[in-house]
């Protein structure tokens, strides 16, 4: 787990991301969703990826929200904001619940997220407390599957929604290192689409929808490569969280989903009501 944290962790975080918005001409006592979403929404497809599992849920604002993973804490923000609900972060990173507490307050939703360094594993929370468990691009650092959606099992209530938005391991053979979830494979480890739904399963979870969106993946690096051609290299960016080595993270990931060796996945499980 330590060397997951250490592939995460870089220098100064907060004081990077805010030096990084004040060059880019943001607002900063006035700072917005969207002014954070090129760096807090850590993953592919960012928010439109975020919005798009929600509104397939359905979430309101009774409704607790655990976010498994939950990085510097935009989607949670996102959730929060649009929805009303309260959502719990839980990251294995102590610097990422920092920066997020913070950034929460700037925004004005303190009093809706709250964040907790913890092990997915084995979480600090109690039996049923969560009526939505959610998770994006997590699961990739994670090798024991079964101990990880057994633990979100146990904490969500019955009738309770799981979402999930990962990578995971297409036939076209091994991943290229570096990427951005991990440098080499000894943090990497990805699961089949077969054997996810194997784990689901067998934990009691019911799948209610499995979709592939690597295709709308794939259109949205292409966008973004259009944009960097024409504006050059964005101030605010995901290399500010994982350093000089990121655009090479950022060609690997591209270049195993173009040749099948990854894949996308959109997934919504429920645990039985009874």
């Amino acid at each position: 787990m330590l060397k997951v944290e250490q592939h995460y962790s870089l220098g100064n975080l907060e004081q990077t991301i805010l030096l990084a918005l004040e060059r880019a001409g943001k607002e900063m006592d006035q700072l917005t969703l969207d002014d954070l979403a090129q760096i807090d929404e850590f993953h592919i497809r960012g928010p439109e990826a975020t919005s798009e599992m929600a509104e397939e849920i359905g979430l309101d604002e009774k409704m607790q929200i655990l976010d498994v993973g939950s990085g510097l804490g935009g989607p949670s923000r996102r959730l929060a904001a649009n929805y009303g609900c309260r959502v719990t972060g839980l990251d294995l990173t102590e610097a990422y619940c920092r920066v997020a507490e913070a950034l929460s307050i700037r925004l004005g939703l303190g009093h809706l997220v709250s964040y907790h360094t913890g092990n997915a594993l084995d979480m600090p929370f109690e039996d049923m407390r969560f009526d939505v468990l959610w998770t994006q691009h997590a699961a990739m650092n994670i090798g024991e599957k079964a101990q990880l959606y057994s633990e979100m099992y146990r904490v969500l209530k019955p009738g309770g929604h799981l979402a999930i938005y990962d990578v995971v391991a297409g036939p076209g053979g091994e991943v290229y290192y570096p990427v951005p979830w991990a440098r080499d494979p000894s943090i990497s480890f990805l699961t089949t689409e077969d054997e996810m739904r194997h784990f689901l399963e067998a934990t009691g979870f019911n799948i209610t929808s499995w979709r592939d969106t690597t295709d709308a993946g794939l259109a949205w690096f292409a966008a973004k490569s259009a944009q960097i051609k024409k504006q050059g290299k964005p101030i605010v960016g995901y290399h500010l969280l994982l350093g000089a080595d990121f655009p090479q993270m950022a060609r690997n990931q591209l270049r195993g989903f173009k040749e099948n060796r990854m894949a996308l996945l959109q997934v919504i499980a429920k645990r039985p009501a009874n």
